[in-house]
């Protein structure tokens, strides 16, 4: 058995829409690693209850499986707008939501967050960052200027498998430059306080003051 095996034996139970989920996204994606799992999907259901947000920010909803752990811990109500900026995906994504016991406290949008969430008039509590990896300061910034005093951002793929150890990334290798810079910016960022989990592919927790 090894330690991660063990781990998932004493976490609680993602359930049977979530496992099928799961399962569906190895069979019909392309880039399966991407959906949360087991353990960061608990996680991020226990990071809901914990902080107890009203509204949630999701950038990056791939198959759902992150949006729809969130949604299992926001109160009655709570919502979470989840953003998706590849078409293709709306096909395979919409169904798991709107079938789901929580597609009454998910909003999903498909196109580019950084046009669309400007338009709406919203604060919120959470954000959970997952998408181009490039792009990761300007959602950042446009995110912070939209979330509450004491709200919280988790930012995904913060480790990005190690890439974030290389002094010189390749210069084709922009999603490993992006990462490295989002870093960088929130280490010396005196808005938040932050701390980066080595969990999966790292994650970075923000406070804003």
């Amino acid at each position: 058995m090894t330690i991660d095996e063990y781990i998932l034996q004493h976490i609680d139970d993602e359930g049977e829409y979530l496992k099928a989920l799961y399962r569906d996204t190895h069979i019909k994606l392309l880039y399966p690693r991407m959906a949360s799992g087991h353990l960061q999907g608990r996680m991020l259901k226990m990071f809901v209850k914990m902080i107890r947000p009203r509204r949630i920010l999701e950038i990056g909803t791939y198959s759902g499986y992150s949006a729809l752990c969130m949604a299992e811990g926001l109160p009655e109500d709570g919502m979470l707008y989840t953003f998706e900026i590849n078409d293709e995906q709306e096909d395979f994504t919409r169904p798991w939501l709107e079938n789901s016991a929580y597609a009454d406290k998910i909003k999903f949008y498909i196109g580019d967050a950084l046009e669309m969430i400007p338009q709406f008039d919203i604060t919120f509590d959470l954000a959970f960052i997952d998408g181009d990896k490039r792009r990761y300061i300007d959602y950042y910034e446009m995110v912070l200027s939209r979330l509450s005093d004491g709200g919280y951002i988790i930012a995904d793929n913060t480790l990005w498998d190690g890439h974030v150890l290389e002094e010189q990334p390749h210069r084709t290798d922009l999603q490993t430059i992006g990462i490295k810079a989002f870093n960088d910016l929130v280490a010396q960022d005196s808005r938040v306080e932050k701390v980066i989990l080595p969990l999966r592919d790292g994650l970075t927790i923000i406070r804003k003051k």
